[in-house]
């Protein structure tokens, strides 16, 4: 029998498999053998399933108001240079010309 990989997020080393899938019965974490995994151990998506890695450039997919203030984030505005985080429900750390430093979730931008 082939020895499965350590738990991405807890490294526990009771992962097993279930299908296609490897699972962590001590924290519940389900991830693929064959999806790259980051430093984290969490993959980040765009809208559209492409994969996503930091200093990439992404353009939003959907007018974002900016809370505190009047500001809005039109559709097509390009983010480059991104940082993706694990703080919070927001995965994407960047500047956006014109608003500054703000944070956004994946599911609201496509890979430019």
């Amino acid at each position: 029998m082939s020895q499965l990989p350590a738990c991405p997020q807890c490294e526990s080393p009771y992962a097993y498999a279930d299908g296609a899938m490897l699972i962590c019965p001590e924290c519940a974490y389900e991830w693929s053998p064959n999806e790259p995994i980051t430093e984290s151990g969490k993959t980040y998506r765009d809208a559209n399933g492409n994969e996503l890695q930091d200093g990439d450039t992404v353009t939003v997919i959907k007018d974002l108001k900016v809370k505190g203030s009047s500001l809005v984030v039109k559709v097509g505005t390009k983010v480059k240079n991104i940082r993706l985080t694990d703080e919070g429900d927001h995965d994407i750390d960047c500047k956006i010309d014109g608003i500054g430093p703000m944070k956004l979730k994946t599911e609201f931008v496509k890979k430019a």
